[in-house]
């Protein structure tokens, strides 16, 4: 029977993909065995999923994959859902077979938080996958083709965005983008369309300086979007939405974009939890197992002032790489790194040319702060597929 430890990493988005392509660079030929699960055999970029939800980008340029992102000689891909993880047996469930493991990696997406609100998960969408913004896209293009053969279709040209964080903020800015071409296309007045984005918080873009969230809601004001800010979303209906004031807003359509939690599996193999998400250590190992890494959306890791990181992107990326060099550590009874989060800057897209940026103090908002955003996106092509994928996915205008 063979030695070489078994390495199972659970999901390929941003941290799963960067653990996998350090270990496929850092471990020897017969060093360790590495098997890659994900539910698709492609990788998609989250961040990028608000664009081809408006219907203002091909949903092909989200995703890229798996194979092209590999050496399937050095790494098994295996496409499969996870049905339980059993830390005490080494073991994972898949919906087709059992993998045993040494290492493990859970680095699974998030889920939508509901925060409790009755009747979110029954009538609201999110985004959050290839499908679930191909529904979205489909969904707001057919409201516009049912809106004439209806005798009170006012609702089907309301638009409703729960929560003013990055997705609903970025989501809210394209689909005003998009509307004024599907009004073109459907011959309806814009001035009958209504965007609405409500947020339970007193201010949007939580996290951003003052000057710049006035100057991002300031542009989508003048795009169309209607702000309620400080009102929290009560009960998602049928009809649409109530809100804590006791007004009624009649949509047929309501995007939820109001956060995410850990995912449910995480509780469920019996780590300690907040919101689904996993205290993990400093070296990223989960609670009581030295063997099991957790990073990604359900990663709790906290800043020098005790307050939780938000899972990010970018923080996904960067606990990749460590705990990547943390399972080589271990294989080779090396001294394992401390995940140190390392603040690259902060840019929200506004829509076609707009947007706002910090960077180490300076702020920077307008066109400047959208070819920032660019940069943002080619820097991850390059860093997960090279020039070729830079070329291939990369926006340059």
């Amino acid at each position: 029977m063979s030695n070489i430890p078994k390495i199972v990493i659970l999901g390929a988005g941003y941290a799963g993909i960067l653990t996998a392509q350090r270990l496929q660079k850092q471990l020897n030929y017969n060093e360790a065995d590495v098997t890659l699960v994900n539910r698709h055999d492609y990788h998609y970029i989250t961040t990028h999923l608000h664009m081809p939800a408006a219907g203002t980008d091909s949903v092909e340029n989200t995703r890229v994959p798996i194979s092209k992102l590999i050496d399937e000689f050095k790494i098994d891909l295996v496409k499969s859902s996870v049905q339980e993880i059993r830390p005490h047996e080494k073991k994972v469930i898949l919906e087709d077979g059992t993998l045993s493991y040494d290492y493990l990696v859970i680095s699974l997406g998030g889920e939508p938080e509901s925060f409790g609100i009755p009747g979110l998960a029954d009538y609201a969408m999110t985004i959050r996958s290839i499908n679930s913004v191909r529904l979205i896209r489909k969904h707001i293009e057919y409201q516009f083709a049912l809106y004439k053969n209806e005798r009170h279709p006012q609702e089907r040209l309301n638009f409703v965005v729960g929560g003013a964080g990055f997705s609903g903020i970025e989501f809210v800015a394209e689909l005003a983008d998009r509307i004024p071409e599907l009004c073109k296309e459907y011959d309806v007045d814009p001035g009958l369309v209504n965007i609405y984005n409500v947020e339970a918080s007193p201010t949007a873009l939580p996290g951003f300086a003052p000057e710049l969230v006035e100057y991002a809601i300031d542009v989508l004001q003048r795009k169309g979007v209607t702000f309620k800010l400080g009102v929290a979303i009560q009960e998602c209906t049928p009809e649409g939405v109530l809100l804590a004031t006791g007004e009624e807003i009649k949509a047929a359509t309501v995007v939820w974009t109001g956060g995410i939690r850990g995912n449910r599996m995480i509780e469920a193999a019996g780590f300690e939890t907040a919101r689904g998400r996993a205290k993990v250590d400093e070296y990223l190992h989960a609670p009581g197992h030295d063997n099991i890494y957790i990073i990604g959306d359900n990663a709790l890791v906290f800043n020098p002032e005790g307050r939780p990181y938000p899972p990010t992107a970018q923080i996904a990326m960067q606990q990749g790489v460590c705990c990547a060099h943390n399972i080589v550590a271990a294989i080779r009874n090396q001294q394992p790194r401390k995940f140190v989060f390392n603040n690259k800057g902060t840019v929200a897209s506004l829509g076609r040319g707009e947007g706002i940026a910090v960077v180490g103090d300076k702020h920077i908002k307008g066109w400047k702060a959208a070819q920032l955003k660019k940069l943002v996106d080619i820097r991850y092509l390059f860093t997960i597929g090279g020039i070729p994928l830079v070329l291939r996915k990369g926006k340059f205008l």
